[in-house]
This record gives C-alpha cells, sequence and structure tokens, in this order.
C-alpha cells in the first residue's frame, strides 16, 4: 500500500443520502472524489459505544496520520497492538470506479447495518458512511454534546 500524502487536501463537509445498489456499491460526492483515479481510501469498520459502528473513510494523509498515532504509542502499551490488530484486520483499501462509487464489504456493510441506504457524513479531514438509523441516533446524541463542544472552539 503506497502512501501519498502529497495529494491535495479535501474538505469533507455536508451530509449526503445516496441508495446503495445490489453489489453494495454508493456514490462519493464528487468534491469528495481524489483527483487521481487511483487513489485509494482505506474503510474502517469503526465501533461506536450505543449507536453501532459506521464505516470512517480515511484517505491517504489521515491513514497515514492514524498509523503515525498508532506507532507511537509505546510498545508497552498493550492498546497499541489491540488497535493495529483490530484496524489491520478489518480494514479495506478501495478504489472509486468510473462512476464515482466505492463498493462496500459485506461484511462490514452487515455490521455497519448499511442495507438500502446510506448516509455521508462529512468530518472535514476524513468522512463517515452510516446507516440512516444509526445516523438518526448519532445525530440526537452530537446535538446535545455540540454546545459544550463548540465552547473549546472559543
Amino acid at each position: 500500500m503506497e502512501l501519498n500524502e502529497t495529494t491535495e487536501p479535501k474538505c469533507y463537509n455536508s451530509l449526503y443520502e445516496h441508495g446503495v445498489d445490489e453489489k453494495r456499491r454508493v456514490q462519493i460526492p464528487a468534491k469528495w472524489r481524489p483527483s487521481k483515479e487511483s487513489t485509494e481510501l482505506t474503510l474502517v469498520l469503526w465501533p461506536k459505544a450505543k449507536e453501532g459502528p459506521c464505516i470512517r473513510v480515511l484517505p491517504p494523509p489521515q491513514l497515514a496520520k492514524l498509523m503515525r498515532e498508532v506507532d507511537a504509542m509505546p510498545n508497552s502499551d498493550p492498546s497499541k497492538v489491540v488497535l493495529k490488530r483490530f484496524i489491520g484486520s478489518g480494514s479495506v483499501q478501495v478504489t472509486l470506479d468510473k462512476g464515482g462509487r466505492i463498493c462496500l464489504p459485506d461484511k462490514m456493510a452487515k455490521e455497519a447495518g448499511i442495507e438500502n441506504e446510506a448516509v455521508l457524513v462529512g468530518l472535514l479531514d476524513r468522512f463517515e458512511i452510516w446507516s440512516p438509523a444509526r445516523y438518526e441516533h448519532v445525530k440526537a446524541s452530537d446535538a446535545i454534546m455540540a454546545q459544550e463542544a463548540f465552547k473549546l472552539m472559543e
């Protein structure tokens, strides 16, 4: 896997709702697509405590950053190998097809509760793919926490 951090930064903002076809392909918004056709995006099943997991999509710079952060953890920290094993075994690289779609792996889509519809949520430097029902719960939880979170920016 090649990690190229020279790719221009993207801003993953907004929220999109798309259908998921019978091959589990989901459309990526045009402004979120990598400019280089062969760019790999990394899909990671991301655990959430109450809502259930979603699929987090990491562009190459964010995957490189995640790898550096995990690598910087002390070798004596048992969480380091757990994270490496969890992310390493539970992630997959995908590229967009000519229609601007990615194919969600069957097992990952099932665990994330994604069937016929998906909600793509921008996280500024990466994005997530949610089942609509799970995202409604996350959105409600986020609304409760938002006021306190915005205080950190003052």
